[in-house]
């Protein structure tokens, strides 16, 4: 599953430079060229990294910022891209919620650098994945179904990561134990993960019996519908 990285700026030309760098690193870009649709793609899409520019219309990228940081998923990364090069405006930009600072005009391949860096040091658990009610947060450690709180044990939430990183994709039992005991030894067994997986369904599916959401396909393991 690609990371999603949304590009606020309002000049076209930089927004697709920008957007094609991303691209051909690796991630899923959405694009907006002021802070009001950029709220509307920051909810529909759910991020895990904005590229934002300061000098925006409708809505200042400080304001969008401060906007961003007041949502339930104040998690997303922000760097901040700008011509204001004081000290002062790079202080404020991270006292405002953000996780770097880029002054223009830069090189794309050091706005892609400065990407992957706050990603690993804010960590890869950064997507918000939500299909279908159920959404899980992997940075808070939460699953929400309908919006209430389920309460998973750490295997039952590793295991659901892992699915829904991989919709509609037939996983075996084998792949799922590996997932989970990498330095298993042979008192793990397909039954383990059976288990885990009846939990589960009797907390996310509506009817455990006749599950809709972690499907089982017979002879070869298991599948997430998203």
């Amino acid at each position: 599953m690609k990371q999603t990285i949304l590009v606020v700026e309002d000049d076209e030309m930089i927004r697709k430079l920008i957007s094609i760098y991303l691209e051909k690193a690796g991630y899923e870009v959405v694009e907006a060229a002021d802070g009001d649709s950029a709220k509307h793609l920051f909810l529909t899409h759910h991020p895990c990294l904005i590229v934002l520019d300061l000098m925006l219309p409708i809505i200042s990228g400080e304001d969008f910022c401060k906007w961003v940081r007041e949502q339930e998923r104040n998690e997303v990364s922000i760097i901040m891209v700008s011509a204001k090069v004081r000290i002062e405006d790079k202080i404020n930009g991270l006292k405002i919620g953000a996780d770097g600072y880029l002054t223009k005009p830069f090189d794309p391949d050091e706005l892609v650098a400065h990407v992957e860096a706050v990603l690993r040091r804010t960590g890869q658990f950064c997507q918000k994945i939500v299909y279908g009610g159920l959404c899980i947060k992997p940075r808070k450690g939460e699953v929400l179904l309908y919006d209430q709180v389920i309460k998973l044990t750490k295997h039952e939430f590793l295991l659901l990561y892992y699915f829904m990183e991989n919709p509609n994709i037939v996983i075996t039992r084998e792949q799922l134990i590996d997932q989970l005991y990498p330095y298993k030894d042979n008192t793990v067994m397909d039954r383990t993960i059976d288990a885990h997986i009846k939990k589960i369904r009797e907390k996310i599916e509506d009817q455990p019996a006749n599950p809709r959401r972690i499907c089982t396909v017979r002879g070869m393991g298991y599948k997430f519908v998203k």
